[in-house]
């Protein structure tokens, strides 16, 4: 498999895990309703399926990420695995009605042209 291939393929699935696991701790927490010190509000939030998907997000995200460093220069890959909050972002708009502030939009923007940045860096220097 080609490097850019690898990447490709490898920073998508990283988005997903992540995005998942964001998402799944938002439903999570709206099902489970306002937190209680209360037994029933423990066994309400331990059957909430929603739990066990951004556990499994949490363990393919980190698969993912262990993966990936094995060969890909961490400066980059650590911009790169910051894409899912963007995807967090574009899905808690879509899905959750919610607003973005003109402050989230230019964060959104810089972490997305930083990336691009530091992966036409990472292109331009010698490889051993």
């Amino acid at each position: 498999m080609r490097k850019r291939d690898f990447y490709a393929i490898g920073f998508s699935v990283l988005i997903v895990f992540d995005t998942l696991t964001q998402v799944s701790i938002k439903l999570a927490s709206t099902h489970a309703g306002e937190f209680s010190m209360k037994i029933e509000w423990l066994l309400k939030v331990l059957q909430n399926p929603w739990l066990y998907a951004a556990m499994g997000g949490y363990l393919g995200a980190f698969g993912a990420w262990m993966t990936l460093l094995k060969r890909a220069p961490v400066g980059p890959a650590f911009a790169a695995s910051h894409l899912g909050l963007v995807a967090v972002l574009a899905i808690s708009v879509a899905y959750f009605g919610e607003h973005l502030s003109i402050m989230q939009v230019v964060g959104a923007l810089c972490i997305v042209l930083g990336i691009v940045f530091l992966s036409l860096s990472e292109a331009k220097q010698p490889h051993a």
